[in-house]
């Protein structure tokens, strides 16, 4: 379904996002959390592509099968880097045959083998420009929808690591949503005060598409430190981080902590009129599930307006 159909739809949307397994051992893992997940009926689900597209032909299967073995919609995440536009466009034509109807169009990283990488020999040096390609192929008539596929951009609330000027921030999110993007999804975060903070700058900057909050529960300390890693420059707010203190090593413990907390957020978010939550599942379900549980959820329509 396309993602303006599916926003129309749902008020508010609830959806997760995977990742391609890498072994058989961990894809069967992934399948049996999918299955378990199915059930909550999500808007959509999201699958990662690896940095400078080190994910490839793993994402592109993996969609493929959510496409043709479940009744999930699945919504492939899309870089910049180390691609031209013929990787762009083989991408798009194989997902337009399969019918899948969205990508979410990201600038993405360099891989690490690849420090000294020269991005200078990339098609598509910002977001922006990847939407409008996709925007362009889709006019082509190259897409089963007369719309072409949906799209989504990403959206930092606590700031963009690469830009540190929270005006021109602006500026490149905006000029994304002009070249054709329908909906942001943000990054993760921890302060809905920067969330909602981050959607009101949004408001003001002329920004109209709908704004979906991404939300990932700390459940280890170790996936802490990761998640610091990977959302550069995540800020975790003392309360949180005294909560994690007080469950000490005890790994149960922490797990609950993190779990109440997000749920905290997301029920305020919810109360806020919020456009929709994206869970970052890192493959797994119980979080999100205990999530559920808590705000009173049987399915991800539980709440549709």
């Amino acid at each position: 379904m396309h993602i303006q159909d599916i926003l129309a739809e749902r008020k508010p949307t609830f959806s997760f996002e995977f990742f391609p397994p890498k072994t058989a051992e961990t894809s069967e893992a992934l399948y049996s959390t999918i299955s378990e997940l199915e059930s909550y009926e999500p808007a959509f689900v999201s699958v990662t592509y690896g940095a400078g597209g080190s994910t490839r032909e793993l994402t592109n299967d993996l969609v493929v099968r959510i496409k043709n073995s479940t009744s999930l919609d699945p919504i492939p995440h899309l870089t910049c880097v180390c691609h031209q536009e013929s990787d762009i466009e083989s991408i798009l034509q194989r997902y337009a045959e399969e019918g899948v109807s969205n990508i979410l169009a990201l600038g993405g990283d360099p891989p690490r083998n690849l420090e000294n990488y020269n991005r200078a020999d990339d098609a598509f040096q910002h977001a922006a420009d990847l939407v409008r390609y996709i925007k362009k192929f889709s006019e082509k008539g190259n897409h089963p929808d007369s719309r072409g596929f949906g799209i989504g951009v990403a959206g930092f609330p606590e700031g963009h690591p690469a830009t540190p000027n929270r005006l021109k921030e602006m500026d490149y999110l905006k000029a994304k949503v002009d070249e054709g993007a329908d909906y942001i999804v943000t990054q993760l975060f921890f302060s809905n005060d920067d969330f909602h903070d981050f959607r009101d700058r949004c408001e003001l900057a002329g920004i109209n598409v709908p704004i979906i909050a991404g939300i990932m529960p700390v459940v280890s300390t170790k996936g802490m430190e990761r998640m610091a890693d990977l959302a550069a420059g995540a800020r975790f707010p003392a309360k949180l981080l005294r909560a994690l203190n007080r469950a000490g090593d005890d790994s149960e413990a922490v797990e609950k902590v993190g779990i109440h907390y997000a749920t905290q957020q997301c029920s305020d978010l919810l109360e806020n009129e919020v456009s929709g939550i994206h869970f970052y599942t890192l493959n797994k379900s119980h979080a999100t599930r205990e999530i559920y549980a808590s705000l009173g959820l049987k399915t991800s329509a539980s709440l549709v307006a």
